[in-house]
């Protein structure tokens, strides 16, 4: 009956840190055959409406009348966005390009939180082109964050204008964008009650001369190309008699 006996000192097990270590050096561990993985996912929804683009007559106070085309809806400060300018490159809101991200910031840095917004909504989605146009932005429904910035049900935009290449007049179409880290349902719908009320504000304006194509300048490239004298950007081929993004005519020698 040995397992009946007072164990001694002889048998008692080792105790310590090391003889736990010899013990668990003995066991081994189960490997499981498939890995528990954990999902990390960004759901991120950009959104845009233009309208057709109306004529507006030619005149030096042209641009000037574009903030007052959207008083009426504007819940904060309107802000013009002036075409960027030459030395900017090929700016753009990319995180990965470095080089073209770091134009933009430098182009529109001081911008107020809801023009960034509204800018970089746009132009990932190719709604605008801040090249030659000139913008007219402002918050147009839903809230701000308390940093000043957007949320992603919030509606932004406003007009976009440019000089028609061939007559001169003034090229304007409302713009809306929305998106972000989430979704609304009746986002979409409050976006196209918004864009006839701005397309109805650019009709009343007292200058509007009918609709028109609000199709872009062709990209300028090759031998053909004409710039500007007066803002250097370049039009394609020789075609145009105005500048779309100052509105001078083109000088030719």
């Amino acid at each position: 009956m040995d397992f009946l006996r007072r164990k001694g000192a002889d048998t008692a097990p080792a105790r310590g840190p090391g003889a736990r270590r010899a013990s668990g050096a003995g066991q081994r561990v189960a490997i499981p055959e498939e890995v528990a993985a954990q999902d990390h996912q960004l759901r991120i929804s950009f959104a845009a409406k233009s309208s057709e683009g109306i004529r507006l007559g030619s005149g030096p106070q042209a641009l000037e009348e574009l903030p007052a085309m959207i008083t009426s809806l504007a819940q904060s400060p309107i802000e013009v966005v002036p075409p960027r300018s030459m030395d900017s490159g090929q700016a753009s809101p990319s995180i990965t390009r470095t080089a073209e991200a770091t134009a933009w910031l430098a182009a529109h840095g001081a911008a107020s939180p809801v023009t960034r917004h509204a800018l970089y909504v746009l132009e990932t989605l190719d709604a605008i082109d801040p090249a030659y146009e000139t913008f007219a932005c402002t918050l147009l429904d839903g809230s701000l964050d308390p940093t000043g910035y957007p949320e992603f049900s919030a509606i932004v935009g406003g007009v976009a204008a440019h000089w028609d290449e061939a007559t001169g007049d003034l090229i304007v179409r409302a713009v809306v964008g929305w998106g972000g880290g989430g979704t609304r349902g009746d986002t979409d719908r409050t976006a196209g009650r918004i864009l006839a009320s701005l397309f109805r504000g650019i009709l009343e304006s007292g200058r509007a001369l009918g609709l028109t194509d609000a199709g872009r300048p062709f990209p300028a490239g090759g031998p053909a190309a004409t710039v500007c004298p007066h803002c250097g950007f370049a039009t394609a081929g020789n075609r145009a008699m105005y500048c779309p993004k100052c509105g001078m005519r083109m000088v030719r020698g």
